[in-house]
């Protein structure tokens, strides 16, 4: 049964690893912070699994992934600013405008971290409202109006600088 669990951990972290640090960096704005907050992660996941078993990894670790920003972001508020040269760095396909990736990532950086943790659950994980509020620990209710918030402020800080940069009305990130 314990080869059972590390197997599956195993194969987990192998096939997921990626995508988690993408998520990790898209709230944080730092992929050595992404890193970290990736690695402290998967160690509460593996821990957890070993001990009492995680019925749902994905779900489980997209939880203490959030709370691990979180976390992070209320114990260390020195690092609540990082290099806006980073998000140059972010690698894209070819044919993605590079002028256009930084903007928006300079403007969801621009956001409180909750209303981040909470678009990017959302919208970036493609999760729904109560899955967010899950992972978050807060009712759906403040998911929705933590996205809503975070979508005027992403509007405001994108209309005028470029016609194909304003968000739809809508609510599409």
């Amino acid at each position: 049964m314990a080869s059972d669990v590390e197997a599956e951990l195993h194969s987990y972290v192998e096939a997921r690893y990626l995508h988690l640090r993408r998520t990790a960096y898209l709230l944080c704005g730092d992929w050595h912070r992404a890193e970290d907050i990736v690695q402290t992660t998967l160690a509460r996941v593996v821990v957890a699994a070993r001990r009492r078993g995680v019925e749902n990894l994905d779900a489980y670790t997209r939880t203490a992934l959030a709370r691990v920003y979180l976390d992070e972001r209320r114990r260390l508020p020195w690092r609540r600013e990082g290099p806006l040269a980073e998000a140059a760095a972010l690698p894209q396909p070819p044919a993605i405008d590079q002028a256009l990736s930084v903007t928006l990532l300079a403007a969801l950086r621009s956001l409180p971290p909750r209303q981040r943790a909470a678009v990017v659950l959302r919208y970036w994980e493609d999760r729904s409202t109560e899955e967010t509020a899950e992972a978050l620990g807060v009712s759906p209710g403040t998911v929705k109006s933590q996205c809503a918030k975070a979508m005027a402020t992403l509007r405001a800080s994108l209309d005028g600088l470029r016609p194909q940069l304003s968000l739809n009305e809508g609510g599409g990130a």
